[in-house]
């Protein structure tokens, strides 16, 4: 699908999706932000405490919270009240569906064609992560 601005009567062709996919990669487009997203995908459901993630990006906490208003606005993370501490876990739905825009006309539509050659790498990584959870 063409993704374009304009009048919705004309004759373009729009996707309602695009504002969301385009706040999403803005949000993973700034390299901090970036492994703070993957750092919280590798953490799985269980995500991370701010501590945890303080100590691990080695970056002062006003910068975390910054970068993590970020990707919380940008719907790619969910951050959860446990009494005093706040846990953030990355939205395993929305990334799969970012995952799914990007590559939903691949090779015009016959995404067996789009995989590397010979490389099983993203089958691997399809069968460790389910739509939407972790397994």
């Amino acid at each position: 699908m063409k993704i374009t601005s304009g009048n919705p009567t004309q004759n373009n062709v729009t996707d309602s999706r695009a504002p969301h996919i385009v706040v999403a990669l803005a949000a993973l487009a700034q390299e901090t932000r970036l492994h703070l997203y993957r750092l919280l995908v590798q953490a799985g459901p269980a995500g991370q405490v701010v501590n945890q993630l303080i100590e691990a990006m080695q970056i002062p906490s006003a910068t975390l919270s910054f970068h993590l208003k970020s990707l919380t606005h940008a719907n790619l993370i969910v951050p959860h009240s446990e009494g005093r501490f706040i846990r953030y876990r990355a939205d395993f739905t929305a990334m799969h569906g970012l995952i799914d825009f990007l590559s939903e006309n691949c090779c015009g539509s016959e995404r067996s064609r789009c995989a590397p050659a010979g490389n099983d790498a993203s089958e691997t990584a399809t069968s460790s992560c389910s739509k939407g959870h972790c397994v």
